[in-house]
């Protein structure tokens, strides 16, 4: 929760929310009173175990399939580094702040609820860093999305000991060490069992798709806006997305869309223009246009779907061993990522179906068997000019990226640590490439954006309704109006951002009041 603009991080669950504001708006976190008993407590039965002569795993013992060592006191130190140390081993680009920084937090949640056995000086590191702007470099690859995020959360690890490199909150690359005595944060000497609470949970997976489903959220509803454009613009019909109609097949999110459509559509004047049947001799709108609530509906549904596992998700304490409220650690299997690598592949498929429905809607605008008066690809003199055609060809080839991105990486599974972990969920990947499925369709609907504004400048004098004439006003604060071919891809970039901003929602809403 936010108290004075910090995140304050205690055993309760996090918001979505929380994660947002820390991850992307570099919001400072404090740990509650109420973490730092649950921690100490906690580690008081660690300290315990550390001095039985009982070998327990993670305390005493090596890790993964070396843990049948009984490791001795005196090297306990060193195996704590060296767990950070050999489990430090990324490789690829580095992977986005606001991943790291939405790992960092969900890592420090899952400590803060005294599960984990972690010293509280640890965590309040671990919190310092985030406070300060401090971001460990980590890579692209490493994760099996099971025994937890290993490598990506080693990384940050590391840091915690002033190893490895960092990002300061401008961006500039630092050694650990260096960054860390600027800021005035202590490095820490790792005790029992705190290298293994640091590294084992899915915190790189939660947090990537806790930062999908924010922006599928607003994805979404600027579908319900481009597509209500697109209808416009070519002469469809607004009667088919009537209230009555959805009630018939009562899904949630297809009454939503249908009812953002209408709102959006209010007082146009191009759909009253063929409102007379003895004017209009179509029946049928085509399915990209009829069915647009029906595709972005399943995919509001199941964005809620996904958001009901990340939630519980939040609530969770994932390390391996747990430390129980009665005292006892034991081993268990909630490292495995399965729950979240599914709703982030299942996500993957609803970004590739929409995008492939934008996709079809912009096409249509194009070809003048289809686009109902229209010039050839919205030229402005069809031959001299080329107009829009290939910006439909930049759709077509982020949607077939798309689609590919939408196979599954939940079901390629590949053993590791000589067999003891024999099934892992991939769900880093399917994360990371849901990343990339998400910029994909944010492209994609932006193109549609452009595409039907320019179609509904076209249909000119017939006036557009107040909402979709808002977006193509904010469209044009930095898009000039159709006239003859100018250089396309800042336009699109434009219009890209326009989306990504939340532009396009924000002047439909200033008429229409929230969308659903």
């Amino acid at each position: 929760m936010r108290d004075n603009g910090v995140v304050t991080v205690g055993p309760e669950p996090l918001s979505f929310q929380d994660v947002i504001d820390v991850a992307r708006h570099g919001a400072a976190v404090r740990l509650t009173d109420d973490a730092v008993a649950a921690m100490s407590a906690a580690r008081q039965r660690v300290d315990e175990l550390a001095e039985s002569p009982v070998p327990a795993y993670g305390v005493s013992t090596g890790f993964g399939a070396l843990a049948t060592r009984h490791i001795d006191p005196a090297l306990r130190a060193q195996l704590q580094r060296s767990l950070v140390r050999s489990h430090a081993a990324g490789s690829g680009p580095e992977v986005e702040t606001e991943v790291v920084r939405a790992l960092m937090l969900l890592r420090l949640h899952t400590l803060a609820t005294g599960h984990t056995g972690i010293r509280p000086v640890t965590a309040k590191t671990l919190a310092a860093l985030l406070s300060a702007g401090l971001t460990p470099v980590v890579h692209e690859y490493g994760s099996l999305g099971c025994s937890g995020d290993l490598a990506p959360l080693a990384h940050v690890a590391l840091t915690l000991m002033g190893e490895g490199a960092v990002r300061d909150r401008d961006g500039a690359l630092q050694p650990a060490a260096e960054a860390l005595k600027q800021a005035r944060i202590d490095p820490v000497e790792l005790a029992a069992k705190e290298g293994l609470a640091l590294i084992n949970g899915t915190d790189g997976m939660l947090g990537m798709l806790v930062l999908a489903i924010h922006d599928l959220t607003r994805l979404i509803r600027t579908a319900d806006v481009s597509a209500a454009m697109s209808v416009e613009a070519l002469l469809g019909t607004d009667r088919v997305f009537a209230p009555e109609l959805q009630a018939l097949r009562p899904h949630p999110g297809q009454a939503d869309s249908a009812a953002n459509m209408v709102r959006v559509l209010r007082g146009s004047g191009i759909m009253a223009s063929h409102r007379d049947p003895a004017a209009c001799t179509r029946v049928q709108d085509a399915y990209s246009l009829r069915c647009a609530p029906q595709v972005a509906g399943a995919a509001r549904d199941t964005v809620a779907h996904a958001a009901a596992v990340a939630g519980r998700e939040l609530a969770g304490a994932v390390d391996n061993p747990a430390v129980l409220a009665d005292g006892r650690v034991e081993s268990n299997g909630n490292f495995h990522g399965a729950p979240l690598a599914y709703v982030l592949d299942f996500l993957a498929v609803v970004a590739a179906d929409l995008a492939s429905m934008s996709e079809r809607r912009t096409d249509r605008f194009l070809d003048v068997a289809r686009n109902h008066g229209l010039p050839a690809f919205l030229a402005d003199d069809p031959g001299v000019d080329s107009g829009h055609m290939i910006a439909q060809y930049t759709q077509a080839a982020i949607v077939s990226e798309l689609k590919r991105l939408a196979v599954p990486a939940s079901v390629d599974s590949i053993p590791s640590s000589a067999m003891q972990e024999d099934h892992v969920s991939m769900g880093w990947s399917a994360a990371r490439k849901l990343r990339r499925s998400i910029d994909g369709l944010t492209r994609v609907l932006a193109i549609e954006v452009l595409t039907a504004a320019r179609a509904l400048d076209l249909r000119a004098p017939l006036e557009p309704a107040p909402a979709t004439a808002a977006v193509v006003r904010a469209l044009r604060e930095t898009v000039p109006a159709p006239g003859p071919d100018r250089f396309l891809a800042p336009e699109i970039e434009a219009a890209v951002r326009l989306v990504a901003e939340g532009g396009v929602l924000a002047a439909v809403e200033q008429v229409t009041g929230p969308l659903e």
